[in-house]
């Protein structure tokens, strides 16, 4: 009688271990349990932890609550200003409610994906390549909206939603680089006028200093002639200013201009006629005269020149 009794007793004991191993699940912390009954969602939500179900009629289907990160496939696109990208992208995303996720969707990690994609291409064409190069945190927010609004229905929450990278033609990629350039030369030459225009200025200030001291002038010759020959050149350039050779040249005996005016020019004293060809030639002075007298003429001796009272 006592065996039949210990017989029972160990195997009620086999039977509450056997349900008991059978019956029993374990809950993660980042989990949450979801029991279903004949196929029916029970009411409640096992928490982490033990807990038990019925054996052969009870399911529990375990949800993960960790946040998500799904990376969105590289979507090819043409933007509103009709150049063609590739823009790839990162959604991060958690289930806040196990019940609507299992119930609502079939799975919703791949909704989650499918609708990324779609959300993805749709903001490229209607956004410009500025905006998806520069202005990344405005799409970001822009495909989190557009996300959000249909994922809550499936108990999922989008916490954030990241572009990662804009591929773009490479014929594109060497147009912004002439771009890039000459916008950087276009500033460098404003730079270089302004820095002209400020110097210009700087000097008219010296100069009008320099005008009204000219032996400012000297010491800053001086100056520059002490800064040349420091280098130790073998030619030095020794420039002379111009008011220096104004001086020598009053200083000059004879070089400067005769307060009086100019002085006058000789008369040029006409030559003699010349004789024929066929007249002797004399060496007397007298038959020259004579013969240049018989060529000429007699002289008139001009009348004097009487005085009216």
């Amino acid at each position: 009688m006592i065996e039949e009794l210990l017989f029972a007793v160990a195997g009620a004991g086999a039977a509450v271990a056997v349900y008991t191993s059978a019956a029993a699940r374990v809950v993660k912390q980042y989990e949450r349990g979801l029991v279903f009954r004949f196929g029916r969602l029970r009411e409640g939500i096992r928490g982490p932890g033990f807990t038990m179900v019925v054996p052969a009629v009870d399911r529990l289907r375990k949800v993960n609550m960790q946040i998500v990160t799904m990376p969105v496939p590289a979507q090819e696109g043409i933007t509103r200003d009709n150049v063609t990208v590739r823009v790839d992208a990162v959604v991060y995303f958690r289930v806040v409610d196990p019940a609507e996720a299992i119930v609502r969707v079939e799975d919703y990690r791949f909704a989650v994906s499918q609708m990324a994609q779609t959300s993805l291409r749709s903001i490229i064409g209607k956004s410009d390549l500025d905006d998806l190069l520069s202005n990344r945190e405005k799409l970001n927010q822009g495909l989190e909206l557009m996300l959000d609004s249909p994922a809550i229905g499936w108990g999922v929450q989008i916490d954030r939603v990241e572009i990662k990278d804009v591929s773009l033609p490479e014929t594109m990629k060497r147009s912004m680089a002439r771009q890039a350039e000459a916008d950087r030369e276009r500033r460098a030459r404003v730079i270089n006028a302004d820095a002209e225009l400020q110097a210009s200025k700087k000097l008219a200030q010296a100069a009008a200093v320099m005008s009204e001291q000219p032996a400012a002038l000297q010491l800053r010759l001086l100056q520059t002639v002490m800064a040349v020959s420091a280098e130790k050149n073998s030619t030095l350039v020794l420039p002379i200013p111009v008011e220096l050779l104004r001086f020598l040249e009053r200083a000059t005996p004879g070089g400067g201009a005769d307060p009086a005016g100019p002085a006058p020019r000789p008369t040029p004293v006409p030559p003699p006629p010349s004789l024929p060809p066929d007249a002797p030639a004399s060496a007397d002075p007298v038959d020259a005269g004579e013969a240049v007298e018989d060529l000429t003429g007699p002289s008139v001796e001009p009348a004097p020149r009487e005085d009216t009272a």
